[in-house]
Order: structure tokens, then C-alpha cells, then sequence
């Protein structure tokens, strides 16, 4: 009881993990239609910065600084909305399909860039030492869970109710209607480029503090940590919980990387050790399964807007009638 206790808890600071990252992808996408396929490279930023402000000195590298972990997480965040902000000033000019390519390649860079620059990253062999929240209760596994999982859920509690509030302040009105009208929201004097670097900012500090508070929990980061398969979840933890819902974001992120653990953890018990290699590839198969019904069944995911459906009879009538006598 106690061991299944402690999965759960480890099992929901993942996934709370992964919520932070659909959450600065649903104000991307969601809110303001950028279409960001990048956000590995985010992510990566977030747990390098963090580890490199935190972990103690090594002659093998640069950094190690031995910061406390809310510097790092801190520093975290400004680095990567600062590098979310340059990448938005020189890619936001594109649209659609061109932004996702070169989103995708700025991910690419980024991965690269730690699997080769071995002073400053520890190329292939990653980052070691990594100083975690209540290390001292490691040696209880349970109660090293339970206090991430707290931490975890404050940080992203924080976040989402920010988001929420942003979502419905002017600011957030303001992206709305660059997503659903960019020549309406220009005539009104709205400066779309200035809108959408601040919104692909803000989206990316979120990713990078995913990225560390990743880091922190498992103590150990590496290049392999971060490759497309990563950006490939986030974007179907936010189709499943409904794109522009930041509660569907959370849910859809919990849904989704319960069926992926699951379906890992099956595959592990019906394949031999030889074979569970190419078994590993029924999780996307899974995750698509799950992806087609759902859009099938709710075409806007879980918690997505609903489209309105047109008025007939005599509730159309009330509504026309009341229409009418307000003008």
C-alpha cells in the first residue's frame, strides 16, 4: 500500500510536470495562435539554466554555482522567456507551417547545442548532482514524494490561476482577438508583433520552470531527455483536454501521461526483455488510438469551446424579441 502510494504521488508530480509545459503551450496556441513546435528546446533551457546555477563546482565544465534552488528556478524562467522572446522577434513574422519548421529547428539547435558543448553542458553524459527539494528525505521514498508533489502542485496552482487571470484581463483580450481577428485587433491601434512576443515570452518562461522543476525532481538531466517525441505529447496533452482551456491542459496532461505509463507498464508485462524495444512504439499507437476517438467524440477536446448551436422556435423569437427592444 505504501509502495503504490508513493507511485502515485511520483506518478502525479510527473504529470503536473507535463501540465506546466501544456500550459505555456495552450497560451501559445491556445490564446494566441502560434503555432510552436519547438518547445523541447524551451524546456531544455529551463533545466540546464537551473542546473548550471545549482549544482556545486565541476573542473569539467562551467557553472556550478551552488545557488539555491529557487535562484535557479528563477533564473530558469528569465532565461528562457528571454530566449523565447528573441526567437519570437525573428520567427513571429511567419505563419503557420513556417513558424512550426522553424520552431522545430530552433528545438533542434538547442538539443544539439547540449549534446556537443560538453564544457558548459556536460554533452552526452548530462548533468549529475543536481540538488533536489528535501533531498534529506530521499531515503524515504514516500515522504520524498509526497513533498515534491506538494511543491509541484503549489507551482503549478500558481501558474494556472496566472494564466486564468491573464486569460481574462485586457491583455489576454487583446491576444483573443489577434487569434480570431489580426485585422480587427490592428484597426483598433493593437500592435500585433508586440502582443505575440510578449505571449511566446510568457509561454516560454512556463516551459523553462517545467524544465527545472523537472531537473530538481530527478537529479540528473541529459541531451536524450529532450527530443521531439517530448513536443509530440505536450501537443496531444493539449488537443485531449481542449486547445484554449487551461484546465483542460491540466487534465488532458494527467489523461495523457496515464495512458502512456500505463501502456509502457502493459507492454513491459506481455513482451519479452528482447522485444520490448519495438513493443515501446504501442505507446504512440496508444496515445493516437486515444487522440482519434476523442476528437471523434469531442472535436475540441475535453474542455474546449463548444460551438454555439443556432436558436429555433420559440427561443429564437424571446431572443430576437429582446435583441430588438435593446436597440
Amino acid at each position: 500500500m505504501m509502495d503504490l502510494l508513493g507511485y502515485g504521488a511520483f506518478f502525479l508530480t510527473t504529470a503536473l510536470i507535463f501540465s506546466l509545459v501544456t500550459l505555456g503551450l495552450n497560451l501559445q496556441w491556445g490564446l494566441t495562435g502560434l503555432f510552436n513546435v519547438g518547445l523541447a528546446g524551451f524546456v531544455a533551457i529551463g533545466a540546464y539554466t537551473s542546473a548550471l546555477l545549482t549544482t556545486p563546482d565541476d573542473a569539467a565544465r562551467l557553472g556550478g554555482f551552488g545557488l539555491p534552488i529557487l535562484v535557479g528556478w528563477l533564473g530558469a524562467m528569465v532565461v528562457g522567456g528571454i530566449a523565447a522572446a528573441l526567437t519570437g522577434m525573428a520567427t513571429l513574422r511567419l505563419r503557420s507551417d513556417y513558424l512550426a519548421i522553424t520552431t522545430f529547428g530552433v528545438a533542434v539547435v538547442v538539443q544539439l547545442v547540449a549534446l556537443n558543448a560538453q564544457k558548459l553542458t556536460g554533452g552526452p553524459f548530462g548533468i549529475g548532482f543536481i540538488p533536489r527539494p528535501f533531498g534529506s528525505l530521499a531515503e524515504t521514498p514516500l515522504l520524498f514524494n509526497l513533498s515534491n508533489l506538494a511543491v509541484v502542485c503549489a507551482v503549478t496552482l500558481i501558474a494556472y490561476l496566472a494564466l486564468e487571470h491573464l486569460s481574462r484581463s485586457p491583455w489576454g483580450r487583446v491576444l483573443k482577438a489577434l487569434r480570431e481577428d489580426e485585422r480587427a485587433a490592428i484597426s483598433l491601434g493593437k500592435s500585433a508583433r508586440f502582443y505575440r512576443v510578449q505571449a511566446f515570452a510568457v509561454g516560454g518562461a512556463i516551459m523553462a520552470l517545467a524544465g527545472a522543476l523537472q531537473a530538481h525532481f530527478t537529479g540528473f538531466i541529459a541531451p536524450d531527455n529532450y527530443l521531439p517525441i517530448l513536443t509530440f505529447q505536450v501537443w496531444v496533452m493539449l488537443i485531449v483536454g481542449g486547445s484554449g482551456s487551461n484546465l483542460g491542459a491540466v487534465i488532458g496532461s494527467v489523461l495523457v501521461w496515464g495512458i502512456w505509463a500505463g501502456s509502457g507498464t502493459l507492454t513491459s508485462m506481455l513482451f519479452p526483455p528482447e522485444q520490448q524495444a519495438r513493443a515501446a512504439s504501442l505507446q504512440i499507437v496508444a496515445i493516437g488510438v486515444m487522440l482519434c476517438v476523442i476528437l471523434l467524440i469531442r472535436p475540441n477536446g475535453l474542455f474546449g469551446d463548444r460551438p454555439r448551436r443556432p436558436r429555433f422556435g420559440k427561443r429564437a423569437r424571446i431572443a430576437a424579441a429582446k435583441s430588438s427592444s435593446g436597440s
